[in-house]
């Protein structure tokens, strides 16, 4: 049995009201079931002048110091861009399979998909994985923190959003595991030391 992939996004955008901001930035990262990587995606998001103007302050700062605005000129019409997203998932995704987004924050990202992105929308399941969930519980129960850089551009989030997930899954132990084997043996022998 093959084990299906996750697709990894985030998008940068000008801010988060999706019925008058923009994307900016779109990057994927597929992963195995075992957050390894197997694809990546990253494309800037060609915006007019206008659009650019208009962003909120904080967009402003960041995105300019990222360097994401002064490649906003030179990026891909956001039409080109949802035919690679769907070209990404038709090589790593079942013909009538849908998808499951996994990211920070993601259901934020998914309002901007579905309102600028239809068609690739169309290709995704109602669930995500949402790395945040993890951090609030974590957090908040456990007084488990995991430090980000925050750097604000897409494909490096992800990153970050993968080594997040892999830090909290380290905390979990599901009986009869491989880890729980593992962690048997090493109980076991302090026992009889």
């Amino acid at each position: 049995m093959t084990k299906k992939h996750l697709f990894w996004i985030d998008l940068e955008m000008t801010g988060l009201d999706d019925l008058k901001d923009h994307i900016l930035e779109v990057a994927v990262i597929i992963t195995d079931i075992d957050l390894n990587p197997v694809a990546e995606y990253e494309q800037v998001v060609f915006q007019p002048p206008e659009v650019v103007e208009n962003m909120n302050d904080w967009c402003k700062k960041h995105h300019g110091e990222s360097g994401l605005t002064a490649a906003i000129p030179g990026g891909k019409p956001l039409r080109d861009v949802e035919r690679d997203l769907l070209a990404l998932a038709k090589k790593y995704f079942k013909h009538d399979e849908r998808i499951v987004l996994v990211g920070n924050s993601v259901g934020n990202d998914r309002r901007f998909i579905d309102r600028y992105m239809p068609e690739f929308a169309g290709k995704l399941h109602y669930r995500l994985v949402d790395v945040s969930s993890f951090k609030e519980i974590y957090r908040e129960k456990y007084g488990v923190k995991f430090d980000k850089k925050n750097a604000h551009r897409a494909s490096g989030d992800i990153l970050e959003s993968i080594a997040e997930l892999k830090h909290y899954l380290s905390f979990v132990t599901v009986p009869g595991s491989v880890k729980d084997a593992g962690a048997s043996a090493a109980d076991r022998a302090k026992e009889d030391a």
